[in-house]
């Protein structure tokens, strides 16, 4: 009775300190990209070392995620989330008064750590709070966090840099943060049994290792290119890493990450479609910056502001999404997101020097709206068909992989641009040279060179979106194999007497 009673109820308090929680941990992640050119000033840095801030946080988070399934197994609730958000606050502050960038530096990790806690516990609690009739619209609210949160980051950060210094970023997330462990302190009273399990050392070194390795490898390959051996040799090293990783935890009793959760079909499909969907949700982060500082120069905040209406429809779209996922399931859903998410994605193809600011602020809304319909959904299917004690796994493996694809697309689709931005600079420096009259003077040699780079990135930058489409073109068509999932232990409970 007690447990029906506590499925009827759930632990709403809780699950709002978590959502409070994991919303500044979220928005933190993107807050500090505008901030980047200040903070290179600031220290006298160079771009490449400056990165670390990004690279490292991804890093951490790569390295520690995969450890969460553990974690959320062996601790409670209370235990862990004060852990996370003291690490959190303490890397905040750090950052804050960082005197040199190497401080800064470890304060980022430090934030990176906690911070990697607290998505997957909190998928976790909502999971296993909701039934799963009402888990849609329980993760349509975590889904406004989960991507809410990061989108009006860029906005919010370009804001203050513009008025105030990049440490106001940190001296406003600081206060939050500490209320929030002092709030989880006092009203945070789960208990949990004592669990006999053990971390296997040598799981975590290969999971560190390798995916560690892919993750940096992927990340600096858009800066360093492919043939550099940093960014070789950690890939090779991180993929026989995870190899080895993969072939321990199938051996194990109780493996750190049960790679067998993929015998679930739907977990499965859902994996690969989430994975394909982020590599593609990647181009318009890391292309439109591009574009729209380098190429038009548009100022920080209108390139804030251009992103702005996507995200607020993307958080108005989070909790019905959720709602239409419960009555209707994820496939009609991911099907007509995926459709608009490739429509819109194929008109960024279409970019030019002169395309309207509105033009751009609305393509852009389009697909975010187009976005809302998908991620949640085919995520939330697939842990559907999970026994519950197979969620700690589902929910780590899920962040992980998101962490992972997101790395491989950005280094797809920054290579796209960079390798087809030479092509068409050699095509139209000889189109354009072919047109001139006689011998050009040096001054117009460096004209007609700045006019041919910056029409080429231009269409570096189209191509990129191109592959782009293709992408979510390919996830469009895994989604008409979505089938709406029910609970392990229901189909095994109704295949049960036939077996009898």
């Amino acid at each position: 009775m007690s447990d029906s009673a506590n499925a009827k109820r759930p632990p709403y308090g809780i699950i709002g300190i978590l959502l409070a929680g994991a919303f500044i941990a979220f928005l933190n992640g993107t807050l500090l990209n505008i901030a980047l050119p200040s903070i290179m000033k600031d220290f006298d840095i160079s771009a490449t070392t400056v990165q670390w801030l990004v690279t490292g946080y991804m890093l951490v988070n790569g390295v520690l995620i995969p450890t969460t399934a553990f974690l959320i197994q062996k601790y409670s609730v209370r235990h862990l989330f004060l852990i996370a958000m003291l690490l959190f606050t303490i890397g905040t502050v750090a950052s804050a008064v960082a005197p040199s960038f190497a401080i800064i530096l470890a304060g980022r990790m430090i934030q990176a750590a906690g911070s990697a806690i607290m998505m997957p516990l909190l998928m976790n609690v909502m999971l296993t709070s909701f039934p799963i009739e009402k888990r849609g619209t329980a993760m349509g609210v975590f889904g406004l966090v989960m991507i809410f949160a990061p989108a009006i980051g860029p906005t919010l950060s370009g804001w203050i840099i513009e008025h105030y210094t990049w440490r106001t970023l940190f001296y406003m997330i600081a206060p939050i943060a500490a209320l929030i462990v002092i709030f989880a302190f006092f009203m945070l009273k789960d208990k949990k049994e004592k669990v006999n399990i053990t971390l296997d050392i040598l799981s975590l070194v290969l999971s560190s290792i390798g995916f560690g390795g892919l993750l940096y490898g992927f990340s600096s390959a858009g800066d360093k290119g492919w043939g550099d051996i940093e960014v070789y040799g950690t890939i090779i090293i991180g993929a026989i890493a995870l190899i080895l990783f993969i072939l321990r935890q199938l051996k194990l009793e109780r493996p750190m990450l049960d790679f067998r959760i993929y015998k679930h079909p739907m977990f499965a499909l859902s994996s690969v479609i989430s994975m394909v969907v982020n590599m593609a949700l990647f181009s318009a982060m890391i292309l439109m910056p591009i574009y729209v500082q380098t190429i038009r120069g548009i100022s920080p905040i209108h390139s804030g502001l251009l992103m702005l209406p996507g995200a607020i429809v993307m958080g108005i779209m989070s909790p019905i999404t959720g709602k239409l996922f419960d009555k209707h399931g994820a496939r009609s859903l991911a099907i007509i997101g995926l459709v608009i998410t490739a429509v819109s994605t194929y008109y960024f193809s279409t970019l030019s020097l002169t395309t309207p600011y509105w033009e751009l602020i609305t393509l852009y809304t389009v697909r975010m709206f187009g976005m809302s319909m998908v991620m949640m959904p085919i995520m939330t299917n697939g842990l559907n068909q999970l026994p519950q004690q197979m969620n700690p796994h589902g929910t780590a493996m899920n962040n992980t992989l998101s962490q992972v694809s997101g790395a491989i697309g950005s280094a797809l689709l920054v290579t796209v641009m960079s390798k087809r931005t030479e092509a068409h600079a050699e095509e139209l420096m000889e189109s354009a040279m072919s047109q001139v009259m006689g011998q050009p003077t040096a001054e117009a040699l460096v004209a007609i060179k700045g006019e041919v780079m910056v029409k080429a990135m231009v269409d570096g930058i189209n191509d990129a979106f191109l592959v782009a489409t293709v992408l979510i073109g390919v996830a469009l068509l895994l989604s008409f194999f979505i089938k709406r999932a029910k609970p392990a232990e229901e189909i095994y409970a109704k295949e049960a007497p036939k077996h009898a």
